[in-house]
């Protein structure tokens, strides 16, 4: 089934569904947003990422930085950090550019490599994007982390690709009826910058009103 372009959800999206789904409605569907230092980082980090120019050609290389993308069967837009389009036989054709070329996403994150797939996940999510707009398969792409500045290479398996595709269908369900799942506190509620909005001690307690008692008495 292919998507309207107005029901096109954010790829950018999927990074906040895979790690908190609460904190992905908070953003995508109520518009809510707050930032702290590690948001405000990674912002400083993409910003860094995309300056120059936007196409850079050395030789058998060609480098598009802030590409934009969409995929109408996954329902997504969004843009790439920056592609790299390495000239080779069995590519693709590429306007105002002889020969053929392949495609290889590169996505900036700070900090380091994390534990769960949420950035494998957006990164795969653009690759799906890629692949149909240009019509071939890409293997594989790199995620740069900022702390070891250097790459993860990232395999597109058949169990990413899957993992993409079933969390975008829930993410589109959600979307269209415009339901924030409620709040799973974890160590990483902590660290967001989403904390005083989407206040997951609500959840430790038993009744709301003991909740404002306690807040009223503070």
């Amino acid at each position: 089934m292919a998507y309207k372009e107005e029901d096109y959800l954010q790829l950018s999206g999927l990074q906040h569904f895979r790690v908190c789904r609460r904190q992905w409605a908070l953003c995508h569907i109520e518009n809510q947003w707050a930032d702290n230092f590690l948001t405000v980082d990674g912002n400083l980090m993409h910003e860094n990422a995309h300056n120059g120019e936007t196409r850079e050609s050395r030789g058998d290389l060609l480098i598009i930085r802030n590409l934009d993308i969409f995929s109408a069967n996954l329902g997504i837009s969004g843009k790439c950090d920056v592609v790299e389009f390495h000239r080779h036989p069995d590519g693709v054709s590429l306007q105002g550019h002889d020969g053929l070329w392949t495609p290889y996403p590169v996505e900036y994150k700070r900090g380091k490599e994390k534990e769960h797939t949420a950035d494998a996940l957006q990164l795969c999510a653009q690759a799906l994007c890629l692949e149909e707009m240009l019509c071939c398969t890409i293997p594989e792409g790199a995620l740069y982390y900022g702390q070891p500045r250097r790459r993860q290479v990232i395999t597109f398996t058949l169990s990413l690709r899957k993992e993409v595709q079933d969390c975008l269908e829930e993410m589109h369900k959600l979307y269209a009826r415009h339901f924030t799942p409620k709040v799973k506190p974890s160590k990483s509620c902590n660290a967001c910058s989403m904390k005083e909005l989407c206040i997951p001690k609500l959840m430790r307690i038993s009744k709301v009103s003991d909740y404002l008692a306690k807040a009223i008495k503070e």
